[in-house]
Formats: C-alpha cells, structure tokens, sequence
C-alpha cells in the first residue's frame, strides 16, 4: 500500500519554480531515494511534502488523505515524520529530553517508544544525559531520527541523513534506516551519497532541473550507464 503518493508537485520560493511537476511515492515496505545534482530540487520536494514549500499545483497523499500544503504540525499528528540536514537537534537539550520533544503528541508512548529508540541506538542511552550539541556529528544525526520516530510516524523522510560523516558512521546510519524500515515504516530519503543511499533502497527518482528524470528499481538505477557517469561518479 502506498504511504505516500505525490503526483505533479509545482512550487518553489519567491514565486520562482523549482519543482516544475515531480511524482513521487512510498509503499510502507519501502527504502525510496532521490538523488539528483546540486540544484535539481531534491531538498525542495521534501519540504513541499511536509508543508514547508507550498504547492501551485500537484497533489500529496498521506495512506489516501490529502494534505497537500498541510500545516507541519498537522503532518506530524497524521504520521509523517521528517529530519532537515540542518539545526536538526536542540543542542542545549540533553538527548533524552530532544528524545521527549518528539513525543508532544503522544505521551502515553513516551516510555515504550524511547526504549525502541535506545534499543536502535544504543549510544543515545550511554549519553541520555548530555546535552545534544556536545555529541559528535553522527551521534547529532542518531538523535535528530531518534526524535523523529517517537512520533511512532508512518512516513519517515530524511534529507541528507549523511552529510558530513565519515565512511564508517554513514555506513552505521544507513544500517540503522534499514532496521527502521524492516520495522514497517515507510522511508524516503534524500542523499548525495547516491551509490551507497542505493544499495539500500528498494527504487529511487532522479531529479534534474525539478523534474523526473529517471524512475526504477534501486538496481535499475544503479546498472544504469547513464545515472553512473552523470549522478554515481562513473
């Protein structure tokens, strides 16, 4: 069943388009990537899907409901959860209470679900104690998801959930949405790391000049010559 379905998205900032009619979708069994150059309104999707871009046309659906331009915190109350690449913590929060934000909307779960988050992440209970901006970048990106899920979310959506890290810590993140998503949520990310955001997703949308460019299976798109030379490094 789709989660998500986003058919002919046009909007962008100041009046200027930069999603020029993307279609996109996520079953709740599903990994989905987009990948695209610098510019090509990857991050801009996203926001138009949580209500942080508004729509001129085009249609968003959350499990059948519409909520396209749907306020945020609306969005967060029907199942979606999202973590921006930026100022995605409370620094001066300790993580468990970053972790209790997350869960305004639901504090009868607050207990059980922060314990699927440290079982998840078990350096986030190590460190329940320490304020957040003290944690390194990785561990930064462990809290940012970890809040997002005590929303207990259908639609989880991740825009740039590696930026910055090092091999190894990209690695222990990607590992850590697949175990989300074998949980039954729906995952939709966007990354630059595009060849290891691949191996593993289910499909994923290229995007270029804020279009469709191509649409596949993960494998598809990673045997594709053309996505190789131009999005993959070769």
């Amino acid at each position: 069943m789709a989660v998500l379905e986003a058919t002919g998205m046009v909007g962008g900032y100041g009046g200027m388009d930069i999603l020029n009619g993307v279609d996109i979708s996520v079953d709740s069994s599903e990994i989905v990537v987009i990948i695209g150059a610098n510019g090509a309104g990857k991050s801009t999707a996203m926001k138009a899907l949580f209500g942080l871009v508004t729509l001129r046309a085009g249609r968003v659906l959350l499990e059948g409901r519409d909520i396209t331009n749907a306020a945020p915190n609306d969005l967060v109350g029907y199942g979606m959860g999202y973590v921006p690449q930026e100022r995605n913590v409370f620094r001066t929060l300790t993580v468990r209470e970053n972790l209790e934000m997350g869960a305004f909307l639901k504090p009868a779960s607050q207990a059980r679900v922060m314990e699927q988050v440290f079982t998840l992440f078990p350096i986030l209970k190590e460190k329940a104690g320490q304020p957040a901006g003290e944690l390194s970048g990785g561990q930064r990106q462990m809290v940012a998801v970890g809040r997002a899920l005590m929303t207990e979310p259908k639609l989880l959506m991740l825009d740039e959930p590696t930026a910055g890290l090092s091999p190894l810590v990209m690695e222990q993140i990607f590992e850590r949405i697949v175990a989300v998503n074998k949980a039954g949520i729906g995952i939709l990310l966007v990354e630059q790391n595009a060849r290891q955001a691949l191996a593993i997703a289910h499909r994923g949308y290229v995007l270029a000049t804020g279009r469709n460019r191509f649409t596949g299976t993960a494998e598809a798109l990673l045997g594709n010559p053309e996505i190789g030379q131009s999005f993959l490094g070769g």
